[in-house]
């Protein structure tokens, strides 16, 4: 079977759930190999890597440099010459990774795909345009092949019979660059889940008021994320990054619970695609109930207490 490079995306040395959903999905079109960039990985990761299929973990000692995105692409070009596709997340910095990489190697590149699989021998994407309102498969003609897929699209699977992936140090000339990195801000941990990874999103717009109290309850409550309206963000209510549509952040949970939402077409861009959407709103006629799964006419202030205590009473169960 052909090697299938996935790029390995980690948070404070540990890998995170998107890339054992990119391991699985890797699985299904060949041999899967994880590519680290930076200091080598503590060996309870590598073992996690070799759980979800990699059979090797290709690690390109790249320091900070792999911060700067020519060099990334550099770097995880390195480490899959002999890959026949290369997955990554999704991810604003992995488009362009991809992107360099496919005009440096000749690779076709989907980014944004919500499934692959192979078709007569060559890679056929899944993917939602204009909206969430098409779905459109893409079949990628050339012989090497970078796929960009959306986190929480593929299940993360175990192998069938994991194995212990062998540590691999790829040495890589990376290129001179004016660009540099002046300062780097994590995001603290006590903001929860990434809005991108996040299987569940609860986001508020203009019917919270500014207040996001029972948004932030029932998201954590849920173990998701935080998300926002562009009128929410437009008010100061909540900072940008929480901010879901089309120049937002695009998020696919598998749960979407839309609080005072509206729902216009620039949000509906960004969530359209999640898996089961409810939405809460005052008024009936809101565009959001148009493609929502389940609806609540009511009150925010009313309705999310209701629901926090009744998920509460079925916990305690």
């Amino acid at each position: 079977m052909s090697t299938v490079a996935v790029l390995v995306e980690s948070r404070e040395g540990v890998v995170t759930q998107p890339t054992f959903e990119a391991l699985t999905l890797a699985r299904s079109l060949g041999t899967p190999v994880a590519v680290w960039l930076g200091s080598a990985p503590e060996p309870a990761e590598v073992a996690r890597l070799g759980i979800y299929g990699a059979t090797e973990v290709r690690v390109v000692p790249t320091g900070d440099d792999a911060r700067v995105v020519s060099r990334a692409a550099a770097a995880l070009g390195a480490a899959t010459a002999d890959a026949a596709i290369v997955v990554l997340i999704s991810t604003f910095v992995n488009k362009e990774i991809a992107t360099r990489l496919a005009l440096a190697t000749g690779a076709g590149v989907v980014v944004d795909a919500a499934g692959a699989e192979l078709v007569d021998g060559r890679v056929e994407t899944l993917q939602t345009v204009f909206a969430a309102t098409w779905n459109v498969r893409t079949r990628i003609e050339s012989d090497a092949a970078i796929v960009g897929i959306r986190p929480n699209t593929t299940q993360a699977q175990a192998a069938e019979t994991p194995g212990a992936a062998t540590l691999v140090t790829v040495e890589a000339a990376l290129p001179e660059t004016r660009e540099a990195i002046v300062a780097v801000e994590p995001v603290p941990a006590s903001d929860g889940v990434p809005l991108a990874e996040a299987p569940v999103v609860v986001s508020g717009g203009r019917g919270t008021g500014g207040d996001y109290t029972l948004v932030r309850e029932l998201a954590e409550l849920l173990g998701g994320a935080v998300g926002a309206s562009r009128d929410a963000t437009d008010e100061g209510w909540i900072s940008h990054e929480h901010m879901v549509g089309q120049t937002g952040t695009t998020v696919t949970p598998a749960l979407y619970v839309a609080c005072g939402i509206s729902g216009a077409v620039h949000h509906r861009g960004g969530m359209q695609a999640s898996g089961t959407i409810v939405a809460v709103n005052i008024d009936p006629d809101a565009p959001i109930f148009e493609i929502a799964d389940f609806g609540v006419v009511g009150d925010l202030g009313d309705v999310l207490p209701q629901a926090i205590a009744r998920i509460e009473d079925h916990r305690r169960g």
